[in-house]
Order: C-alpha cells, then sequence, then structure tokens
C-alpha cells in the first residue's frame, strides 16, 4: 500500500488501512516513544495514545512535508504531554555555574543503538527529555522551554547536565568493557 493509500484509507476510517498504517510505522515510533518514556510498559501508552490521535487528527495533514515526520511529530507532542503530567521539569542548575567543556567521545561512534539507549534511560527524566529534544529531534532551547513550561537557562542546564552525565557514564562503559 502506498504512503497516500494509508493516508486516504485512514481518512476513511478504514480499520484495515489504520492497522497496516500502524503495523508501518509502530516499531520506528515505540523506539521515539521509549527514548523519551522511561518504562516499556508508558511508552507502550504514549504509542497507542499518539497514534489515535493520528488517526482522529489525519484530515489535518495537508501533504506538505514529510508523512511520518507529521506522525513523529505527534509522537513527540504525547511523549512531552505525558512527561508534563507526571515528571517537574523546574529543577536545574545555574548555566553559569557550569563549566562548558567539548565533548572528546562521540556517543553514536562509540556505541550501538541499544547502548545509546540503554545510556538514555539511565539518566534523569529532565535531562533525556531536553536531550532528545535538542541533540536528536533538533528544537532549539526556546522551543523545549515553551514544550516543557521552564526558563530557556532551566533546558540549557539541562542539556548541559545530560551531556556531561553521559560522558561519565561513557567512561564507565569503556573501562568496564576493557577490563578483564
Amino acid at each position: 500500500m502506498t504512503e497516500q493509500e494509508l493516508i486516504q484509507g485512514c481518512r476513511n476510517n478504514d480499520r484495515l488501512t489504520q492497522k497496516a498504517l500502524y503495523e508501518h510505522f509502530s516499531a520506528k515510533m515505540f523506539g521515539l516513544c521509549r527514548r523519551y518514556v522511561k518504562t516499556t510498559e508508558n511508552a507502550e501508552e504514549v504509542l497507542m495514545l499518539a497514534f489515535c490521535k493520528v488517526f482522529k487528527k489525519i484530515d489535518t495533514y495537508t501533504g506538505e512535508g514529510n508523512f511520518e515526520g507529521w506522525i513523529r511529530r505527534i509522537m513527540v507532542n504525547e511523549s512531552l504531554m505525558f512527561l508534563r503530567k507526571n515528571y517537574r521539569f523546574n529543577e536545574h542548575a545555574d548555566v553559569t555555574e557550569i563549566p562548558i567543556r567539548a565533548v572528546t567521545v562521540s556517543v553514536e561512534d562509540e556505541l550501538a543503538a541499544q547502548d545509546i539507549l540503554n545510556l538514555l534511560e539511565q539518566l534523569p527524566t529532565g535531562y533525556r527529555t531536553v536531550f532528545n529534544l535538542y541533540v536528536i529531534e533538533g528544537y532549539k532551547h526556546r522551543e523545549i522551554a515553551e514544550q516543557l513550561g521552564i526558563s530557556i537557562n532551566t533546558s540549557k542546564s539541562q542539556l548541559i547536565l545530560a551531556k556531561k552525565r553521559l560522558q561519565k557514564l561513557i567512561r564507565q562503559t569503556q573501562g568496564s568493557s576493557s577490563s578483564p
């Protein structure tokens, strides 16, 4: 089935087409939700809620831009709604107190995708969320602050602390893998 056929079938509320759309995108979108939401059960819940929203709002997709990107945006927004409902994001350190150092270890170059997910899971919710939005999704700090209801400085400090924590976790991972 082509993307256009999937879209049109979903607009017609065809259950088989909705199932086909879900099966086509669910694995990738689950991975996206899982990056934001710590537990598998919560990520599954977010995924289901987001797909319900996809089916409900399919008429708002204008055909402009990438359809997968449109679905992805819904998944990210649903993940953020879940996090806002269940976690506080206002805790932060003052950016001026944290020395900024260049990241010497490239996470993408050094670790497999599952290793990256495992490291991200170890980050506190605020760090992980800001890191995902900024580094992976490409949001600006202003946009992150608006999405999460935090200040721009809080977003910046969460990102700096996330990178610092990831560096430490990478060093620990490399140290434990090199020892006998």
